[in-house]
Formats: C-alpha cells, structure tokens, sequence
C-alpha cells in the first residue's frame, strides 16, 4: 500500500523529498541553502517545503546515519504533526570537534511518516508487576 504525501515547495530552487534507494524507509530532506555548522552549534536548517501529511500519520525526521557516524550530526526535535502546514526545519547540533559546510541541495535528515496511535491518559495508583520492574539505566548487564 502506498500513502500520497502532498509536497509544495515555498521556493522553486527546493528539492522534494525522495527515497535514495527501494525498500528505504526515510525519505531524504534536503537543505535549500548553504550552512555552516561550528562545533558544539545548533542550527535550523531550511528545507523550502510544507508538507500535507494524512491524518493519522506523523513525519519523523532523523539523523542520516552517515552524517551521524562520521561527522557527529545529530537531528533535534524532529517530529512534523499532520496538522502542520509551514516550512519543514531540521534542526542539526554538530556534536564533533570539525566545521561542517552543507551546500544546498545536500541531504541533510530523513523524514519516516509513520501511522500514530491515539493514547487515551489513565491516572492510577498502581502499576502492574513486570520482570524487569524499576530496574533502570544498565539493569541488563553488559
């Protein structure tokens, strides 16, 4: 089953989101300008589109792994609702010690749309017992 993701670009020279490969399941965001990202900066990356994502479904942005692993780039935030209509960001923090330069039209994260489920919130006053309990930070072990 395929899913229709209505895109509009706020300014021509923006590029539209793609999967880089079949079977991928993030499409590609790309940056509509050049930025420069000093490290241990946060910046807000614009993308020059607004998407129109079905209701029922969330776009997730993440890190591209290999701006992850190999120069330190981490995604903020990065949750787009369905009832958002504005320009997409991506915000970035450089978290290694290098400059990095994103010409435009470079990928800069990747959006998964995923379906969302409504959560119905229940005050109570005990949780039922589980294995693994209050068991936190390192409770499996190495």
């Amino acid at each position: 089953m395929s899913l229709n993701l209505k895109i509009k670009k706020l300014k021509p020279d923006a590029v539209l989101p793609s999967y880089a490969h079949q079977g991928d399941a993030g499409l590609d965001i790309f940056c509509l300008e050049s930025v420069v990202i000093a490290p241990s900066a946060r910046v807000s990356v614009s993308t020059g589109i607004a998407m129109e994502i079905p209701e029922g479904y969330v776009g997730l942005i993440w890190d591209k792994s290999g701006l992850s692993a190999k120069n330190g780039l981490k995604v903020l935030g990065g949750v787009v609702d369905s009832g958002y209509r504005g320009e997409v960001f991506v915000s970035l923090i450089n978290l290694s010690s290098e400059v990095h330069n994103f010409e435009r039209g470079h990928r800069v994260a990747q959006m998964i749309i995923q379906k969302k489920e409504n959560t119905t919130v229940e005050e109570v006053t005990e949780l039922s017992e589980s294995v693994r309990g209050e068991g936190r930070f390192g409770s499996t072990g190495k």
